[in-house]
């Protein structure tokens, strides 16, 4: 897929990875971006320097998915590619308060269900569209200190396997982005183990994203490095999972930085 004169939608688009996308497929020669937010203010900034276009979202709100979408398509024109790239990082162990599992549960995947679920029918309808879900290294390995946020960028993962599978011949493409640290308010504080490999700035991360979409492969890997470790987990998970353990017991159970 080449950006130049795409719609395209970048939800968490005020900052980080979403803002570097943002900035990026506008110098690609998109038509036109739009700068998704729960940040209204960062966004406006963010579209103004693109002359694009911000929304103010939270896409905890199914509904909210559905306005914008229904807002661009009408306003702008047929969305090319929706990058729903929204993620917080919040609870570390099995005990959190089932408020905190909801919350994380409805931004780093429901959002990304939301999304798929409003948009496919209508990009089938017109011949085709993009997907671009941003999930994390700790979908395809883990997160050691945060089960929430394993468990939802695993399940991240997951939907746009299983979009690629049931509707890739319907030509919907479908790539997610699973970075290990990248330099953003996320790791403000440190990138604990995610930081393992180093600790990449946003625009590394979509170089990855803009050479994966051209090739319209799957797994977009801003750090190679994790094709290994997945080729290591699958190939002997017993060894694998021991591994883990010994890097838990040398970053500490409490590695995963809160950020909402």
């Amino acid at each position: 897929m080449e950006l130049a004169d795409k719609i395209i939608v970048v939800t968490g688009g005020a900052s980080g990875i979403g803002r570097e996308m943002c900035e990026r497929f506008a110098r690609e020669g998109a038509k036109h971006v739009v700068v998704a937010d729960r940040n209204g203010e960062g966004a406006a900034q963010v579209a103004q320097g693109i002359n694009g276009t911000a929304m103010t979202i939270d896409v905890r709100s199914e509904q909210a998915i559905i306005d914008m979408i229904d807002q661009v398509e009408s306003s702008i024109g047929p969305i090319d590619l929706f990058c729903s790239n929204a993620g917080i990082g919040i609870g570390q162990g099995i005990d959190e308060p089932t408020e905190v599992w909801q919350t994380i549960w409805e931004v780093n995947t429901m959002a990304h269900v939301w999304a798929a679920k409003h948009l496919i029918p209508k990009m089938i309808a017109r011949g085709g569209g993009y997907l671009l879900n941003t999930a994390s290294a700790a979908g395809l390995l883990s997160q050691i200190g945060s089960v929430t946020y394993a468990v939802t960028k695993h399940a991240a993962v997951a939907l746009a396997e299983w979009l690629s599978i049931t509707h890739g011949d319907q030509g919907i493409k479908v790539s997610v982005l699973c970075p290990q640290a990248v330099r953003t308010a996320m790791t403000a504080n440190g990138p604990g183990v995610a930081g393992v490999d180093g600790m990449i700035e946003p625009d590394a991360a979509v170089d990855a994203v803009v050479e994966t979409l051209r090739e319209e492969r799957f797994l977009v890997l801003p750090h190679p490095e994790v094709a290994q470790y997945m080729q290591r987990k699958t190939t002997d998970y017993d060894r694998w999972l021991s591994g883990m353990r010994r890097l838990q017991a040398q970053y500490g159970e409490n590695s995963m930085p809160e950020q909402d």
